[in-house]
């Protein structure tokens, strides 16, 4: 038994404590009505025993001050006057635990004003033979507002730290509670520590706070304690949970905050964010797993309004892929830039109800005027998008639809050509042809020297728009007679690494790995990559969209790369559990490497030369790379269209070696009706 939960048990909890948390449990079940007359009653003898007061304190004389001589008639007018003006003025209304500012309000408008009306009273029928000292007026009013506020912050005090105790006691009494200490003793943490007054699981002990100006102080009546005693406290309190209530600090403070706590045999959880506890999307007390954001520990960079809405705001936008993880929060960002039209194009049924629903109850709920169009088709039919295109007037295409994930288009080759190349080459030509004045290409930093299939592909459609926005007058593939085509579209590409949380990102796998109690699984103790939160990605990418001049590539900062195993440990640690390793056999989850599967690739690059410059915005650089001429283009798709069809997957392979710069296979062809094919393996799935 610790030291804190003896002392809670023995003394502090004992006795007389039983008996106050009776009177306050019997007072809180009162009916309102009840309340209210009981707070009647009370200010009635206060204004009664501030005006006997205020005579005394004036002519120091109790025959005087005594109601029943010739001043009967002012102690009957003093509360017939007060009480209807403070109910007037909402104070019966308060909820006395909840008291705040506009209270007390309430109390200091109704004892003047009721003042100034008993002040009118002596002036116009105060008795000629004992006329009564104006100063006792003004010396009931102060009084008065001695007596009634102080009467209020009183019993709100009263409640709170008698909820307090009783939430100790019940915690002291509840073995499974998890004892929590909240870091941030200001708004957002005594806000929590109010909204965990009735949380069975959880038990408040204590707060961390970094400001010295408060250690040694309470908040709610807990103690607040220097962030570099938490050591002891760990061990002195038992605590095993820290919740981190500070919305709206830096992300490079919260990261070596973060950073500290890692270490130390407890979980570490989080409150909302301060964009969206403002914008009434979350209450404080819905606390969360830490934003793995916080771990990258970069601040974001305010966005350039008007970059963000130059091909934006009152016009057609359209975004392929729109329920995958990139493009819904571009969708998001979009809708924040109130454009006239939203299109999504969408191939999963589900991603797109999904998204629509979400844009849709933004709109209502923000009261916008944003028209929501949703298509459900694949960007392999030319057609339909350039019906579409078309048929809405589109001025601006976000082309997030891809296949991403790097095993999986390794062993289904074509199905990742015919969507990731021709997919972007048709919504290209489409664009082309139905004038669509801007065009923006999510790519990845896996094109660079890429070491898999998906990483070619997404090469090859960084080439498709290269060549189209550099030649002369394109003539699309396969379309015959360019000179009936409108005028030219700007052809923008937007480079990145991964982004966290996406679909297929290793974040929610370590999530769930954790809780299911491991083991975690890694490929490679030394695998890197390169991270952003998908807002801020979605951000820049809106942003570098508007500022290229045609065939630009825009390269995100992404900061420094990330080994996965650190992340993978951390995240452990952040849950409150150990790692299993040699060093520690008794740990919690442990981390297994599996290997790298097929196409990936230690490290992750976001350039293939070093011809990069800045632009104006402090986090998007421009890369210059090589390019083929669109005729040049035009043959190898005609060779690679070929190569498909003939199901000739040595042929592909030796496309992309010509191609794409860098191109390193690691493994052979796995493709799965290559491997039937060519040995009659059906494959098996692990």
């Amino acid at each position: 038994m610790y030291p804190l939960a003896q002392k809670h048990q023995s003394g502090a909890f004992s006795g007389t404590s039983s008996d106050t948390d009776s009177l306050r449990a019997r007072l809180l079940a009162l009916p309102r009505l009840h309340k209210r007359i009981l707070q009647v009653t009370a200010d009635t003898v206060l204004i009664w025993f501030s005006l006997w007061l205020a005579f005394y304190l004036r002519l120091d004389d109790l025959a005087a001050a005594d109601p029943l001589n010739s001043h009967a008639w002012l102690f009957l007018l003093a509360p017939l006057l007060s009480v209807p003006l403070l109910a007037r003025m909402g104070l019966y209304r308060a909820v006395l635990r909840h008291m705040g500012l506009p209270a007390v309000g309430a109390v200091i408008k109704g004892v003047i004003l009721s003042a100034a009306l008993l002040a009118l009273a002596v002036w116009l029928h105060g008795p000629a033979d004992t006329p009564i000292p104006r100063s006792v007026i003004f010396i009931h009013a102060v009084l008065s507002l001695i007596l009634i506020g102080g009467l209020r912050l009183t019993m709100r005090q009263y409640f709170q730290t008698a909820g307090v105790h009783v939430r100790r006691r019940s915690a002291a009494n509840a073995h499974n509670a998890t004892r929590v200490a909240i870091y941030g003793a200001g708004t957002a943490g005594s806000q929590l520590l109010a909204a965990l007054q009735g949380d069975r699981n959880r038990r408040v002990v204590a707060f961390l706070d970094d400001n010295p100006d408060l250690h040694e102080r309470t908040v709610g009546g807990l103690p607040v304690h220097d962030p570099e005693d938490i050591n002891r406290l760990i061990e002195t309190l038992d605590i095993e949970e820290v919740l981190l209530a500070m919305p709206t600090t830096a992300r490079s403070r919260r990261r070596a905050i973060i950073d500290r706590l890692a270490v130390l045999p407890v979980a570490v959880r989080t409150v909302p964010g301060i964009r969206d506890l403002a914008s009434g999307k979350v209450r404080v007390n819905e606390i969360r797993e830490i934003d793995l954001g916080d771990l990258l520990g970069r601040d974001p960079v305010q966005p350039d309004q008007e970059l963000l809405e130059r091909c934006i705001r009152g016009q057609t936008v359209m975004v392929t892929g729109a329920g995958g993880s990139i493009g819904a929060e571009l969708c998001r960002q979009i809708l924040a830039c109130a454009p006239h039209t939203l299109v999504l194009f969408e191939q999963c049924e589900y991603n797109l109800y999904n998204i629509q629903s979400d844009l849709e109850e933004r709109v209502r709920n923000d009261g916008l005027s944003v028209r929501i169009v949703p298509i459900l088709n694949s960007v392999r039919d030319e057609h339909r998008l350039f019906d579409v295109m078309s048929a809405w007037n589109v001025d601006t295409v976000y082309h997030a639809a891809a296949y991403k994930h790097v095993p999986m288009v390794e062993c289904n080759v074509a199905e990742g050509i015919l969507n990731n190349v021709f997919g972007t080459l048709h919504c290209a030509q489409a664009a082309l042809r139905a004038g669509v004045p801007n065009f923006v290409l999510i790519s990845t930093d896996k094109a660079v020297r890429p070491t898999n299939t998906m990483g070619c592909t997404k090469r090859l459609a960084e080439l498709i728009l290269q060549a189209l926005a550099f030649e002369e007058r394109p003539v699309p593939y396969g379309v015959s007679d360019a000179d009936s085509l409108p005028a030219r579209t700007r052809f923008t590409m937007v480079r990145f690494g991964n982004v966290l949380g996406s679909s297929g990102s290793v974040v929610p796998r370590f999530r769930r790995q954790i809780q299911a109690g491991g083991p975690v699984t890694v490929t490679h103790p030394e695998i890197t990559r390169y991270f952003m939160t998908i807002p801020e990605a979605a951000l820049l990418v809106i942003q570098a969209g508007s500022m290229g001049a045609g065939g630009d590539v825009f390269v995100l900062d992404m900061g420094e790369p990330v080994r996965i195993s650190a992340l993978a440990e951390k995240m452990i640690l952040l849950s409150g559990l150990s790692v299993c390793s040699p060093a520690n056999p008794d740990g919690d989850i442990a981390i297994e490497y599996v290997g790298l599967r097929p196409g990936e690739k230690l490290y992750e690059e976001l350039l293939i030369g070093a011809n990069v410059s800045q632009t104006a915005h402090p986090r998007i650089m421009r890369a210059s790379e090589r390019r083929l001429a669109w005729e040049d283009l035009k043959t190898v798709l005609a060779d690679l269209e070929c190569a498909i069809a003939d199901d000739n997957y040595p042929r592909i392979r030796s496309i992309f070696l010509e191609v794409v710069d860098g191109y390193r296979p690691e493994c052979e062809v796995v493709d799965w009706i290559h491997l039937h094919h060519a040995t009659g393996y059906a494959g098996e799935t692990h």
